[in-house]
């Protein structure tokens, strides 16, 4: 497992969507790779006018995901940018400050090469004291989730099962624009609940759902064709994580429905 700082800001030339897709340059493709746990980080706030969208008007981490397939092209890009799909968001209750609470010490470790420069690299590979010690600040629950993060989804990523290696797609698993297109067939409510993050927690949580694969991706053998208004459904985080709680094994939406009718 490795983890990894990604910055966000609230101004940018990068077309990020929290929680869903993180663009970059070239040269940060080696810190995110499949099987790493990322935190979202803000530098210090520098339009009023996003103060509604922060947790804090002070440099800070606001959230933690994973990775799980590799970064693509950007089509439009002269210059060899990416693009990599985010998967399992989960944003803090409140901000954790770049600093340990009460001190001038900054919780990332800065090498003595880099004190001048450290915070212009907006995305930043972090061991796992580190990343505890984020996630430690966010709260119990976050730190709970985190784990989570790390151990049970671990299936969907690249793992090691009786001697053999299992590799998922990465294209067709979640392409931003099936995403999208899936969304804008379905809403943005889970299919089988009905919860809707925009309702439960506002703008902040407005557009965000998850996108299940109705035949799971590991069963196609290959690149295969996705129909978003067939093959794609809304779930949301809970209801996706029962789905797949069975590794080998994956829920049909009638099956999830039933469980909640009971």
């Amino acid at each position: 497992m490795t983890y990894t700082v990604i910055t966000e800001n609230d101004v940018s030339q990068w077309s990020d969507k929290t929680g869903a897709e993180y663009h970059f340059p070239k040269r940060y493709a080696k810190f995110l790779t499949p099987g790493t746990t990322v935190v979202y980080y803000k530098g210090k706030l520098k339009d009023k006018a996003f103060r509604d969208h922060r947790l804090s008007d002070e440099p800070h981490y606001f959230g933690v995901a994973t990775i799980e397939q590799e970064p693509y092209q950007d089509e439009e890009s002269e210059k060899g940018d990416l693009y990599v799909a985010i998967e399992n968001f989960t944003p803090f209750a409140q901000a954790v400050p770049n600093k340990l609470p009460g001190t001038d010490d900054y919780i990332e470790t800065i090498p003595e090469t880099r004190q001048s420069n450290y915070w212009r690299d907006g995305v930043r590979p972090i061991d796992k004291a580190t990343f505890e010690q984020i996630i430690a600040l966010a709260g119990v629950d976050q730190l709970m989730n985190a784990r989570q993060l790390g151990d049970e989804y671990a299936f969907t990523s690249l793992g090691e099962e009786g001697g053999k290696k299992k590799v998922y797609s990465t294209r067709y698993e979640r392409d931003p624009k099936l995403r999208k297109q899936a969304i804008a067939i379905h809403g943005d409510s889970c299919k089988a609940c009905g919860f809707n993050f925009g309702q439960a927690y506002g703008e902040y949580g407005a557009g965000f759902i998850h996108v299940h694969h109705v035949l799971p991706v590991s069963e196609f053998g290959g690149k295969q064709a996705v129909n978003p208004e067939t093959d794609l459904i809304p779930l949301c985080a809970n209801c996706h994580a029962i789905v797949h709680r069975k590794p080998g094994y994956t829920l049909s939406v009638s099956e999830l429905i039933s469980f909640l009718g009971s």
